[in-house]
């Protein structure tokens, strides 16, 4: 499945390209845009990060889109819902994980903006009872992002060593 293209008023999210990588790793890379997830990966695993973007369409009929500038179709971040199987106790099961993540100094409410656009197409697509979000408890501006969507934390775990809280989003947060 080929994800569909969702326009916000700012945004456009759309299917990975391959003229994306080049801004996203420099976008998305930024050490001080990955001190909450595990740190800034080599140009060689971010494009295996990218490579899973259409197998996940491909599989499930959903994933993550590339959140573009809708002026000028830039890639600037990538939000969705997928099942990214993480090795966590406890687990998130089948149940579609939300992400989000915008570069640096993109700010302004665009990771809010997209992220919302994404879970309501999802909510309309495919009716979820229940999506879940990882965050880092440090992490204050993806814990503001997932409030505003109406997660709810509900444990914490560690995750790649580091400390994880586990947030839900049920039929009653709608």
């Amino acid at each position: 499945m080929i994800p569909p293209t969702l326009e916000t008023a700012r945004l456009r999210l759309r299917a990975v390209r391959l003229d994306d990588f080049d801004p996203l790793y420099a976008g998305l890379c930024d050490p001080a845009v990955n001190r909450y997830l595990g740190g800034t990966p080599a140009r060689e695993e971010f494009w295996g990060k990218l490579l899973r973007i259409p197998g996940q369409w491909a599989l499930d009929g959903f994933g993550v889109f590339v959140v573009a500038d809708r002026a000028t179709d830039v890639a600037i971040g990538q939000t969705g819902l997928a099942r990214f199987r993480r090795d966590m106790t406890p687990g998130f099961g089948d149940e579609p994980e939300h992400s989000w993540i915008i570069g640096q100094g993109a700010g302004r409410g665009l990771a809010t903006e997209a992220a919302t656009a994404a879970l309501a197409w999802m909510e309309r697509t495919h009716a979820p009872e229940r999506t879940v979000c990882l965050a880092h408890p440090d992490n204050a501006a993806s814990l503001r992002v997932a409030a505003k969507l109406g997660y709810r934390a509900f444990d914490r775990t560690l995750y790649k060593g580091a400390p994880a809280m586990l947030l839900e989003r049920t039929g009653a947060a709608r």
